[in-house]
């Protein structure tokens, strides 16, 4: 890609697109970070800001679609002086298949394949790939590179890539595939830009926690294990995701509820969780504030499949060096980190109070085995790094 070309990257959810413009001269550099938020509301916002932190607009108007909440991102940026070095459209795909290895432009035959898996991710994929229509309805001339949430476990060991059904369905892509990979390679980048090789190539458990959570165990730089699988729904529990279940509770709601596939889905990766078990609210941070018990519930449950997860992710590293929190809660919410990480001192690990609740990025004492880490992470910079370099390849 020339020098001047800038890089616009895209995060489509259900109601909000978030987007940054990088520019791609040599390692991307981000110019402009912004969202439009509260898409098919009467109330939706529109915001972007400069990476110095000025705002440079903030909207309050009615977007019904994610084609117009695309509109108006294109538009605002061919309103400006960067409109002529627009170059490239880097997408955030959470799921890319058996075959979704490494990122990859977009040809009218992957989108079909990658409509294919929008079941496997319902919450995120139909929303992906709506921002990547509407870039092409928009802009048909601008490249599009599909960068995958999965791709980063696809070289996990065959046996953690297992689903423990017949083996006539593994031939159908059915196994477990790992998610939150984006957020992983940045943090191994960081890890190694701050730390060195050898801390970057030692044993390391990434902990993603957000509305979406999982866990990674990562050795020589590679993943080896996580906690979700095949979809977004297993291993911790999340903000309206139940996390592990008993497939046998799927059963028996099927014979003594009447719950098809479709009342299964919306139980499954919109009803549970947090949400559910609280009854109150999908946010961690309401639920902290709040004095219901359902929310202490919801809460303590949250934390201690974490610690469990955390706990089980040593066993396929062979031990453990570092753990690195990140994502909307692992950020931000030292109460939870805390909890998590209580009675972990077996593994060596020796939280420090003081430092977790200041948020520093060493929260763990300066003695213990064990380093562990609060870092912010950063998917947009490594989806626009994936682009730079798919276009000059």
């Amino acid at each position: 890609m020339a020098g001047d070309k800038t890089i616009l990257v895209l995060n489509c959810g259900s109601s909000s697109v978030k987007f940054a413009l990088f520019a791609a001269a040599g390692e991307p550099v981000r110019r402009f970070s912004g969202a439009v938020e509260r898409i098919g509301g009467p109330d939706s916002r529109f915001w972007t800001r400069e990476d110095a932190g000025t705002v440079r607009s903030d909207e309050r108007l009615t977007i019904p679609d994610h084609a117009d909440a695309l509109d108006k991102i294109l538009t605002w940026i061919e309103s400006g002086s960067e409109d002529a070095a627009l170059g490239a459209v880097g997408h955030r795909i959470v799921h890319g298949g058996a075959a979704g290895s490494r990122p990859e432009r977009i040809t009218p035959t992957l989108a079909d394949r990658l409509e294919a898996l929008a079941p496997l991710a319902p919450l995120h994929m139909p929303h992906n790939m709506a921002g990547v229509r509407a870039v092409t309805a928009r802009r048909p001339d601008l490249p599009q590179i599909a960068c995958y949430d999965t791709a980063f476990h696809r070289q996990m060991p065959p046996v953690a890539q297992m689903t423990g059904l017949p083996r006539r369905y593994a031939d159908d892509d059915i196994r477990r595939y790992g998610f939150h990979g984006l957020s992983c390679e940045y943090i191994l980048e960081d890890l190694r830009r701050r730390a060195g090789d050898d801390a970057a190539n030692a044993r390391l458990i990434i902990a993603h926690l957000g509305n979406g959570a999982s866990m990674t165990a990562v050795r020589e730089g590679r993943s080896v294990e996580t906690t979700m699988g095949f979809s977004t729904l297993s291993g911790l529990m999340m903000g309206t995701r139940p996390g592990d279940l008993d497939p046998g509770i799927l059963i028996h709601l099927m014979r003594t509820k009447g719950m098809d596939a479709d009342d299964l889905e919306t139980l499954l990766y919109r009803a549970s969780g947090l949400l559910g078990v609280s009854g109150l609210s999908r946010n961690m941070e309401d639920l902290l504030e709040s004095p219901a018990p359902e929310a202490a519930a919801a809460v303590d449950l949250f934390c201690y499949r974490a610690r469990r997860h955390l706990a089980g992710l040593t066993a396929a590293l062979g031990g453990l060096d570092r753990v690195i929190f990140t994502a909307g809660i692992g950020a931000n919410a030292p109460a939870v980190r805390g909890r998590i990480l209580d009675s972990l001192d077996y593994l060596g690990i020796d939280l420090d109070p003081e430092r977790n609740g200041r948020g520093e990025t060493r929260i763990s004492s300066d003695a213990s085995p064990v380093c562990v880490e609060t870092v912010e992470t950063d998917e947009e910079a490594v989806i626009a790094r994936h682009v730079r370099d798919v276009l000059s390849d």
